[in-house]
């Protein structure tokens, strides 16, 4: 039984409005399926909604999220691999051509690169955050940090967020199909950072190598 009546509540009202707004749109991938433009990597994080930030309708975008928005290395073993599982599916079936790796501001697993976790009460929490450790080395190289035992500075955490955008990029492209398909041209990898308290979206621009306002692209 729901406790709260919060979310019983917004779904009446979800069914009262929007649903039968948008009914013949919400029947018609009841019936032909789904057909997403991209593959949207995000963060579990309940401050970051995928859609409502690119104000995307259902059907639009095909959504993975975990903690840290991390991608794991390509590893094609007989374990479980939720991430990869769906990147192969967003790829192969879906065949989507964007593919987008979207973190954020004030990142509660960035912040945990630099906390001291329990081993027993965070077990696989631990392990995951792994995959945030080479950000966290660049960071705080490019700072000249060496002393670990204050708190981390906002401007660590930034960087470190964003490097990890550009980190886990890199291991989107171990996986042999995505690294094909970029480099046949029909697959674009995108590194994106929002920053809750804005709004604001930033991109990686590969070229210059940093992140400028996904604004300022010229819209086509």
């Amino acid at each position: 039984m729901i406790k709260n009546n919060t979310l019983l509540h917004g779904n009446d009202i979800f069914k009262n409005s929007y649903f039968k707004k948008h009914e013949a749109q919400l029947l018609d991938l009841a019936e032909n399926g789904q057909h997403p433009k991209a593959l949207f990597i995000g963060c579990a994080d309940s401050r970051v909604v995928p859609n409502l930030i690119t104000q995307s309708a259902p059907g639009e975008l095909f959504v993975l999220r975990n903690i840290g928005n991390f991608v794991a290395p390509y590893k094609p073993d007989g374990d479980f691999h939720s991430t990869a599982s769906g990147i192969e599916y967003a790829l192969r079936v879906l065949d989507v051509k964007e593919i987008i790796i979207c973190g954020h501001t004030h990142c509660g697993a960035i912040a945990s690169l630099y906390a001291d976790l329990d081993e027993d009460s965070f077990v696989h929490t631990k392990k995951w955050l792994s995959l945030g450790v080479k950000a966290k080395e660049l960071a705080t190289k490019a700072l000249e940090i060496t002393n670990f035992s204050e708190k981390p500075t906002n401007e660590l955490l930034r960087l470190t967020e964003k490097i990890s955008v550009v980190s886990q990029i890199e291991n989107l492209l171990s996986y042999p199909l995505v690294k094909e398909r970029v480099e046949s041209g029909v697959l674009h990898l995108h590194g994106w950072m929002y920053d809750i308290e804005s709004g604001d979206i930033d991109y990686y621009d590969p070229d210059a190598k940093k992140f400028q306002k996904l604004s300022d692209i010229e819209r086509t």
